[in-house]
């Protein structure tokens, strides 16, 4: 199987940007590359290609970007930061510091933050250099990555086609060449699915291991996570090593067991993969979508890895409304103060109106219920991974669809009835705060990709993404466009 080109009208990026985020930080380690040299070559990129794929945003001016690279090669000798001289772009969702985060929303077009997200405080220690912000849908609700500050991202492969979202900006940067490493965050599949969608790689991690914040409320808003996106596994590990970690303003969030990217070696020696695939017929899938995740977990056996096709004992559409049930109480109630002021309730999109609504009629009895739910399903993971050490699932129901359509009506032949009713793929890992990767399956006969989900136990980060990495040495392409 071979990558299709893109066709975006763009040239093959040079020898700089093609490099792994841990080369380039070892190149600049090792003064083979100054930062200044690999802060232009991508800043020459994103000059380039950006105007076609509208993937960064807020881009900060050049001048300033190469005085901090100056400053930074000035003071080379003693740093030691792990991203030290990489430029990243920040998803538009996380707060930073002096540049501007509109959060997707006319409401906030021009807000600039006073203080960075906890993540993004560690990323600027770490001596990262950070360029501008990538685009994302309008409070990173949906899949589809457009909002009217900045209009849509469109997918790395082919212009007439979603990005996918949350992190619609941050995938398409990585595919492209544009940035070295990126981070983006996942609550209904914002790292997985645009992902998927652009022939790169996103990880989910364990709830808690990155912290949230700061934030008015710690405690109940638990199932969005932040997490690194990447090329390879190796580049997603690096960035994870910085993100991770207890954060004493965030209490739900614990220690790293160690660095990620050092676990990476030796290799993973195989395990047992149970396949749900499409819950025999309970998820509506587009054709195409399960015959390339099989044919990857094929190419997987050859690691090692046993798949098994397993069909959990669970109420699945109990499952379901329990995640719309706890998204509305967490995500609508955070959104209800805009509503509830007439003169932003006009500039909130009709998705982000529907969770508030929805969220006002809850009682506290629905929400206990869901959570209820939501806690057998825990159990269940944890008796599917005394069997198995992995569980995989497609990553998205449909292929990227037409970036003019907000999102699919129907799938399969079947309706849809919410605008995320066909991500519900998305939830399981989600609801059971399990570490996820999305990995390349490869592409159908019109060019375009699909990913499948890795998912493991609780806590378990690392035994999934070493399992990513032996799944990685399977490709018969590399990942990006």
């Amino acid at each position: 199987m071979m990558r299709p080109e893109t066709k975006h009208a763009v040239p093959r990026a040079g020898d700089v940007c093609r490099l792994s985020a841990v080369e380039l930080a070892g190149a600049i380690r090792r003064k083979k590359l100054s930062v200044r040299e690999v802060v232009t070559a991508f800043l020459d990129r994103i000059e380039t290609v950006n105007p076609l794929v509208n993937a960064i945003v807020s881009v900060r001016e050049r001048g300033d970007i190469l005085r901090e690279a100056d400053a930074a090669d000035a003071r080379q000798a003693s740093e030691t930061g792990k991203l030290f001289g990489l430029p990243i772009a920040i998803k538009d969702l996380a707060s930073t510091t002096g540049l501007r985060t509109s959060f997707g929303s006319p409401i906030f077009a021009d807000f600039v933050p006073q203080e960075d997200d906890f993540f993004v405080e560690r990323i600027r220690n770490a001596g990262a250099i950070i360029i501008g912000k990538t685009n994302v849908p309008e409070f990173g609700l949906g899949s589809n990555t457009y909002n009217n500050v900045f209009g849509p991202t469109l997918n790395a492969f082919d212009p007439a086609l979603t990005a996918g979202g949350s992190s619609g900006g941050a995938a398409v940067a990585l595919a492209l060449d544009m940035v070295p490493v990126a981070d983006g965050s996942d609550f209904g599949g914002s790292l997985r699915n645009p992902a998927g969608w652009n022939n790169v790689y996103g990880f989910r991690p364990s709830q808690g291991l990155v912290p949230a914040g700061p934030d008015l409320e710690v405690f109940h808003a638990q199932m969005g996570i932040e997490g690194p996106m990447g090329r390879n596994v190796a580049d997603m590990a690096l960035l994870l090593d910085v993100q991770a970690g207890y954060h004493p303003q965030a209490p739900l969030s614990y220690e790293k067991p160690g660095s990620f990217l050092e676990g990476l070696a030796p290799p993973s020696t195989g395990g047992r993969v149970a396949w749900l695939g499409d819950l025999d017929g309970h998820l509506p899938v587009e054709p195409g979508i399960l015959d390339l995740c099989e044919a990857a977990l094929g190419r997987f056996a050859d690691q090692s890895f046993a798949v098994e096709p397993l069909l959990p004992d669970f109420d699945f559409e109990a499952l379901w409304q329990a995640f719309v049930t706890l998204r509305q109480a967490s995500s609508g109630c955070a959104l209800k103060v805009h509503y509830d002021d007439p003169s932003r309730r006009g500039m909130l999109k009709p998705e982000a109106i529907w969770e508030i609504e929805n969220a006002m009629r809850l009682t506290a009895p629905q929400i206990r219920a869901a959570s209820v739910v939501r806690t057998s399903w825990h159990r269940m993971l944890l008796s599917i991974f005394d069997r198995f050490d992995l569980i995989a699932l497609p990553t998205a129901q449909v292929f990227p669809f037409e970036v003019g359509m907000h999102w699919p009506s129907e799938v399969a032949g079947r309706p849809m009835d919410s605008y995320h009713r066909w991500m519900q793929v998305s939830a399981f890992a989600t609801l059971g705060g399990c570490p996820a990767v999305n990995v390349p399956v490869g592409f159908d006969d019109k060019g375009r990709p699909m990913g499948m989900q890795l998912i493991g136990r609780p806590r378990g980060d690392l035994a999934v993404l070493r399992a990513a990495t032996a799944y990685e040495a399977t490709l018969p392409w590399q990942a990006g466009a």
